[in-house]
């Protein structure tokens, strides 16, 4: 339990589902504080190894913090930016509020009305930056570059997750569900497969309740074609990074997506990515001299399978815009980056 005498900034989590927006809190408040920023989480459902507060230390918001005016609330949430609203207006609370939006698509008149009240905005994309009708800032995700990194042994890699070394392996990752394209990506692979037989196939995710039914008749479709030994359903697992890996391409066809973070983590770990033109896709993908995949229209298996085929048969290409990838990323993309940039929101504020 953090000491909220020590703390500037509070990042609160009101929601007890794990989400992305949660799991950006999760991945993001370590790297800050090895930055030095004095940050801490309120809420519930993020891990114990987080500095936290409680909601009873928020009467001492009434003092800042030595050395500073005020502190910063840093809201993701509608249920966020609320009660900060009441802090700052109506009790007079010594606070600054920061609003980071992730969404793509017109906000309400409630959604508006508390966007208007922020102190700063922050949008995660140039597409989510289109939406807003305030001033903004846009912060592009960052990922863990240490973490998601290219195998040493390509081959070794695929014989760790009792992959067969000797195959290409294009994959897909995500939840299975129709919004994530899964069904997508197993039509593409159907199409692409049988005339390349030193290419395999894996969708590692989980379906989840009503999903399990789709989950059921992909697999039918992937047992028709006679595919069942090389198009593989590996399930959900911790180890993601190392499944990532193990991959020469990644396609991410999703229908519809916020952000979306499977290309970066893809691109760190030096794989090209097909990635349809959804959430923040196409400003992660390079294309020309440096490129690292290709960006494609949404809910188009044919642009899939074109755009997989210019990788699956272009060797060189594959391996270059592999290379390219990782290099972007970690120049680009990695998670302190992102935390740096946040920090100067925060500093601006709290001047």
């Amino acid at each position: 339990m953090a000491d909220i005498r020590d703390i500037e900034v509070i990042a609160p989590n009101f929601k007890q589902r794990l989400s992305g927006v949660t799991s950006t809190i999760i991945q993001l408040v370590p790297i800050q504080r090895a930055l030095g920023q004095k940050i801490a989480v309120l809420g519930p459902g993020l891990p114990t190894t987080l500095p936290s507060i409680r909601f009873r230390d928020l009467i001492h918001l009434w003092t800042a913090p030595a050395g500073r005016p005020c502190r910063v609330w840093h809201a993701r949430r509608n249920v966020e930016m609320l009660p900060a609203i009441i802090l700052r207006d109506l009790l007079r609370m010594k606070i600054r509020i920061v609003f980071t939006s992730a969404s793509q698509r017109r906000h309400t008149g409630w959604s508006k009305f508390l966007i208007g009240r922020m102190d700063a905005v922050i949008a995660t994309s140039g597409k989510t930056a289109a939406y807003l009708q305030v001033p903004n800032t846009v912060i592009l995700h960052g990922i863990d570059t240490k973490r998601f990194r290219p195998a040493t042994d390509k081959a070794e890699a695929k014989r760790a997750l009792g992959l067969d070394p000797s195959k290409k392996i294009a994959g897909c990752f995500g939840r299975v569900r129709r919004q994530k394209g899964t069904d997508l990506f197993v039509d593409s692979m159907i199409a692409l497969l049988p005339s390349r037989p030193d290419w395999s196939a894996v969708v590692a995710g989980r379906a989840t309740g009503q999903h399990l039914a789709f989950e059921a008749e992909l697999k039918q479709r992937v047992a028709k074609a006679g595919l069942a030994d090389r198009i593989l359903f590996v399930g959900e697992h911790t180890n993601i990074p190392d499944w990532y890996r193990a991959l020469d391409l990644f396609i991410a066809p999703q229908r519809w997506e916020g952000f979306g973070l499977t290309p970066l983590e893809a691109m760190a770990s030096g794989v090209p990515v097909v990635a349809t033109d959804v959430g923040a896709f196409s400003e992660l993908i390079a294309g020309g001299a440096e490129e690292t995949g290709v960006v494609i229209p949404a809910d188009d298996v044919n642009a899939i399978v074109d755009g997989a085929v210019a990788f699956m048969d272009d060797l060189p290409r594959l391996s270059t815009a592999g290379v390219n990838g990782q290099s972007r990323t970690s120049r680009s993309f990695a998670i302190e980056g992102e935390a740096r940039a946040i920090g100067a929101i925060y500093e601006k504020l709290m001047r």
